[in-house]
């Protein structure tokens, strides 16, 4: 009786279910055949209804830059749909050019970019658009156009790359190894913070003390970038759980170290102020924004100055940390590249040492003291204008930016729909992303020699000869163009030029040489090296 009841208050029974059930998944599994069946000659990535390629980007997630130049390699505009968004993946520089340049305006930061690094760079200068960032810039760009900041910088880059020597120097004589990578991050910390905020923090002292601002900037840098492919984490956020929650750790320690620099520099400021005396007025970057929000109509809190402090601090220490690693990496395992350039340093020493009226003083490999001195004599040669001479590290430095960008993905918010060059058709609303790293690699781009190594490539007749920036596009392109170029270039060659003058670097066996996937194109697992001393003489020959 209880089942006749069961099936009388049931609308179908159990065959009408079961049928319905098998409909239901053919005309599922149908949906997902004429979805493959449409993409059967398709470039890009496989997706599926739904989720679009976010399982296969998933999967690649760890050599996703690697991932991208494949299918870039096979077209030059790759469209990858993912759950929330589309993105438009872009390596021709006609392309570049078009989003970077000609039609600017519509193709902002936008508002997602913006949601999924503002916890970490807030409203400074890469993270916004408009009026915000037009005034930042005007700004900076004032600053980065000083002598005065130019001649300080010179100095402190100077000071830094004597300490990094001096580091390397004992770990020779001690037969240490050596994590070259966390050394330049130290450096370049030091440096941007001496430089952009007029601090000191001695991360690069002899005893290489522990930072935690430097650790929770590394952390959150790692976190920003998996939102950017993964859908749950405003769940995550909302529930404070997971990597959010170590995210949300992490921004309280960086926030710390951050307004703490702002009020040091402030009451620096006031203390000149009252004494009167102008020798301690600094040339730093931040404390001209301090100076300039003291005028109400630009509205410069101390929240506004700690998104600008953290902002240069990303472009001013990974960046050039990083490229400076890569560049080491690439000179140490090319032979004939560590040669030459140890050619050019040593002829340029000697030419700056004539025209100055300096008598070099020999040294003993064996002898550290000599050996520092010796080096810090080459590097009071080092000044602006005599590294611009130096065009063979110009071109190492550069070839290394080419395959191994900074910054190796950028992308832009979409405005209105749009069409790019080549016939891609982009929606309003979806991103599109340029791709200095597959750039580099593209025989399109750059010739069939485009994955070597090859500094040569920038030269004619000896003199540095520039790209096009859409094509070389490490320090993007049209009014967004890095401020900071020639200030990275600067501490690059200046850093460069007394390591490769003074040692030689071999890697430790073993060890593993790969990206780590965040914003910036950092090593996952450092670059462990041997350092050797150079004598006056030697090559790698």
């Amino acid at each position: 009786m209880g089942e006749e009841k069961y099936l009388l208050a049931t609308p179908f029974s159990a065959n009408e279910l079961n049928t319905g059930m098998l409909v239901l998944a053919s005309m599922v599994l149908s949906w997902i055949f004429i979805h493959r069946w449409q993409q059967r000659t398709a470039k890009g990535p496989k997706t599926w209804p739904l989720v679009g390629a976010a399982i296969e980007q998933l999967m690649n997630y760890d050599r996703m830059h690697d991932w991208l130049a494949k299918y870039l390699s096979e077209s030059r505009t790759v469209v990858v749909p993912m759950p929330s968004t589309t993105y438009t993946y872009i390596a021709d520089p006609a392309s570049v050019e078009h989003v970077l340049k000609t039609n600017f305006a519509n193709y902002p930061k936008g508002e997602a970019y913006h949601s999924y690094m503002e916890v970490l760079l807030g409203d400074g200068i890469f993270n916004v658009d408009g009026d915000n960032w037009r005034k930042q810039r005007k700004t900076a760009s004032f600053e980065f156009a000083s002598k005065n900041l130019r001649d300080f910088s010179t100095v402190v880059f100077r000071e830094y790359s004597l300490q990094l020597s001096a580091i390397l120097s004992r770990a020779s004589s001690r037969n240490q190894e050596v994590d070259m990578q966390e050394l330049l991050m130290r450096m370049t910390l030091d440096s941007i913070c001496k430089v952009g905020f007029g601090v000191e923090i001695g991360t690069l002292a002899p005893n290489l003390p522990d930072n935690s601002f430097a650790h929770a900037f590394d952390t959150a840098n790692i976190i920003v970038t998996l939102r950017f492919i993964n859908p749950l984490w405003k769940i995550k956020k909302f529930l404070n759980v997971g990597s959010e929650a170590v995210l949300d750790q992490s921004i309280k320690s960086i926030d710390d170290f951050t307004y703490s620099v702002i009020r040091r520099r402030k009451a620096e400021i006031e203390e000149a102020e009252a004494d009167q005396k102008n020798d301690k007025i600094k040339h730093d970057i931040l404390s001209r924004f301090i100076e300039l929000g003291r005028d109400p109509e630009n509205n410069i809190t101390d929240k506004s100055l700690r998104d600008i402090v953290l902002n240069f601090v990303i472009a001013g220490r990974d960046t050039t940390a990083t490229t400076l690693s890569w560049a080491v990496y690439m000179i140490m395992t090319h032979d004939h590249v560590a040669d030459k350039l140890f050619s050019e340093l040593k002829a340029f020493e000697e030419e700056r040492a004539k025209e100055e009226n300096v008598l070099l003083h020999l040294y003993d490999t064996e002898d550290t003291e000599s050996f520092d001195q010796r080096a810090k004599q080459f590097a009071e040669l080092l000044s602006y204008d005599s590294l611009g001479k130096l065009y063979y590290l110009h071109a190492v430095i550069t070839e290394t930016l080419r395959l191994y960008p900074a910054v190796p993905q950028d992308p832009k918010g979409i405005l209105e729909d749009d069409v790019l060059p080549d016939g891609t058709k982009v929606k309003a609303g979806g991103m599109v992303t340029y791709v200095p790293y597959s750039m580099g690699r593209m025989e399109y781009n750059w010739g069939p020699d485009a994955a070597e190594f090859k500094p040569e490539r920038w030269l004619k007749d000896g003199f540095f000869q520039n790209a096009s920036p859409f094509k070389f596009t490490a320090f993007q392109a049209g009014p967004r163009i890095c401020l900071g170029k020639d200030s990275a270039y600067l501490q690059m060659k200046m850093a460069l030029a007394i390591l490769c003058r003074f040692f030689k670097f071999s890697l430790v066996r073993g060890h593993p040489v790969k990206y780590r996937m965040m914003t910036i194109l950092s090593m996952a697992h450092g670059l462990k090296l041997t350092v050797s001393r150079r004598s006056e003489d030697s090559s790698r020959r």
